[in-house]
C-alpha cells in the first residue's frame, strides 16, 4: 500500500504553486565538451543548426540514440516542462518539479531533418504510457516533444498524427500521450548524467518501442 500510493503520486503532475521553490543559479557544474562528438555542450547552436528537446523516459538511453545520427552536431541531458527553476536530479524524482528528462538535440537539417529525429523519437519509446516509460514510473518519465519555432511545433504535430494512425492500424485502442508545445527554459542535467552511457557502457537503457514503424521520415 505505502508503495502504491507514493507511486501513484509520482505519477500526478504537481501544480506551479505547489511546486519546489528551486533557486537562482546552478548549484553543480555542467561540462563544457561533449564526450562523444567533441562539440560544445552549452553554447547556442551554430548558424545553419537547429535545437529541439526530446522526454522519451529516462534520458540515458535517448541520448545514446540521438548522438549516433548522422547530422547531430551535439546532445545534453535536462531537465523541462516543469517550474522549479534550476532543479537537482533528486529534486526532480520527487515528482515536485514539473520537469520531465529530456535530451537536447542540436541537429543540422541540411543533413538529418526533423522528420527523421521524430521517426527515431517515436519508434524508440512508447508514447503511449502516461507519465511512464516502462519500469519507470513518474512525471519525470512522461513522453514529450518541446519546440523552438512554428515550423518544428507543426511537423511534431504532423507526426504525431501520422504515428497515432499508424499505431491505431495495430492496435485501435491505442492513444499518444507525447507532450508537444513550444519549450521553455531548459535546464542542464548535473555532469555525471551527461553522455552517461559513453562513460559507463553498460549502464541501464530503458529505451523500447512499440514495434509500429512510424512513416515519417
Amino acid at each position: 500500500m505505502f508503495f502504491d500510493y507514493f507511486t501513484k503520486k509520482k505519477s500526478v503532475m504537481v501544480n506551479p504553486e505547489n511546486a519546489l521553490p528551486g533557486r537562482d543559479h546552478y548549484s553543480y557544474d555542467i561540462p563544457t565538451t561533449h564526450t562523444v562528438l567533441n562539440t560544445p555542450i552549452q553554447e547556442a547552436p551554430p548558424e545553419g543548426h537547429k535545437e529541439i528537446l526530446l522526454g522519451m523516459g529516462c534520458f540515458w538511453g535517448a541520448e545514446r540514440l540521438f548522438w549516433k545520427l548522422d547530422g547531430v552536431y551535439s546532445t545534453a541531458v535536462g531537465y523541462a516542462g516543469g517550474f522549479t527553476p534550476f532543479p537537482t536530479y533528486e529534486e526532480t524524482c520527487t515528482a515536485q518539479t514539473g520537469h520531465t528528462e529530456v535530451v537536447r538535440v542540436v541537429y543540422n537539417p541540411d543533413v538529418i531533418s526533423l522528420q527523421s529525429l521524430l521517426k527515431h523519437f517515436w519508434e524508440n519509446h512508447d508514447p503511449t504510457q502516461h507519465m511512464r516509460q516502462g519500469n519507470d514510473i513518474g512525471t519525470q518519465y512522461r513522453s514529450a516533444i518541446y519546440t523552438y519555432d512554428d515550423e518544428q511545433l507543426s511537423i511534431a504535430q504532423q507526426s504525431l498524427e501520422q504515428y497515432q494512425q499508424a499505431l491505431q492500424e495495430r492496435a485501435p485502442e491505442a492513444s499518444i500521450e507525447t507532450e508537444v508545445k513550444p519549450a521553455q527554459t531548459f535546464y542542464f542535467a548535473e555532469a555525471y548524467h551527461q553522455q552517461y552511457l559513453d562513460k559507463n557502457p553498460n549502464g541501464y537503457c530503458g529505451l523500447k518501442g512499440t514495434g509500429v514503424t512510424c512513416p515519417v521520415g
